[in-house]
């Protein structure tokens, strides 16, 4: 059996989620695809995959598995790239992904200084408010913003961001300043639930942290519905600072109860290949900490 070989089929199955995709993406027919992960299997005596008649999942010990392999593969094509003397260069497609909101109105000045300075590349960014598994969905680049769980994945620090609970002006004239996190229960409130659950918002008092109840009158999976229906004055939201900065600028929302904000959220961008990552990679988040962190 060729190792190196399997373990590259093996990702594309994980990839392409069966057989028969991964066999066409690496040019071989669907039996000799199965017989490669049955054989790398055989000899690491671990299940890898469970197949079925309609689909194959990866085993808790495959994914992580893969994830190495993953690894491995991309040293190799480091060690070719050098050999071949094109180590240095930035080129190929570089896949991205973010939250909606956050992507778009961050990352956008980002995309566009890449693509300008290395020409030989381009970018597709999938900018979505859920978990994204970088391996099985073919991520180069993941921002994520939160503590991180522990995982396999290599972490770079970007930014830091926190939330803020803001409204209209003409909301608050009309139905008063909250002055403690626990009045919130008495006002309308807009839940933007991609940044925070809908039934309580975390607060800090000093070192006392402070968990507040909350009645929303809209809860929205989109960040953007959430600040629209606070700008037209229907209610208190919290979201990320870094999304309404425009917002809150030019006096169209109004920040509150921001002695009570809790501690500052870090932004890293995840990504699979290890300390050697490959140039496109690093070239993305060094203009990534280039730029978020000037702003």
């Amino acid at each position: 059996m060729d190792k190196l070989n399997a373990m590259a089929m093996f990702v594309a199955v994980v990839q392409e989620k069966g057989f028969a995709a991964a066999a066409r993406r690496m040019g071989v027919s669907a039996p000799v695809a199965t017989r490669a992960v049955s054989e790398l299997e055989a000899a690491l005596q671990v299940r890898l995959l469970v197949r079925t008649t309609r689909v194959v999942q990866v085993t808790e010990v495959g994914e992580r598995y893969a994830l190495d392999c993953q690894r491995v593969l991309n040293e190799l094509r480091d060690i070719e790239q050098s050999a071949t003397g094109s180590h240095g260069a930035v080129r190929g497609k570089l896949v991205i992904t973010a939250s909606s909101l956050f992507g778009r109105m961050r990352l956008g000045p980002v995309v566009r200084g890449y693509l300008e300075r290395h020409p030989e590349t381009e970018i597709e960014c999938r900018y979505v408010d859920r978990p994204v598994n970088l391996l099985s969905e073919g991520i180069d680049v993941a921002i994520r913003i939160g503590e991180l769980p522990d995982s396999s994945y290599h972490a770079v620090p970007l930014t830091t961001v926190r939330r803020v609970v803001c409204a209209a002006p003409d909301y608050l004239a009309r139905a008063g300043v909250p002055r403690h996190p626990d009045e919130l229960i008495d006002h309308c409130v807009i839940a933007a639930l991609s940044v925070e659950s809908g039934s309580e918002w975390k607060f800090t008092d000093g070192a006392e942290p402070i968990a507040a109840p909350v009645q929303p009158r809209l809860a929205t999976s989109s960040t953007e519905h959430a600040i629209q229906a606070a700008v037209a004055g229907f209610g208190l939201t919290r979201v990320l600072d870094e999304v309404v900065r425009e917002q809150l600028a030019a006096g169209s929302l109004v920040e509150v109860l921001e002695t009570f904000s809790p501690p500052r959220m870090p932004v890293h961008a995840l990504h699979l290949q290890g300390r050697r990552a490959s140039n496109k990679v690093r070239a993305f988040i060094d203009l990534a900490i280039a730029h978020l962190r000037e702003d």
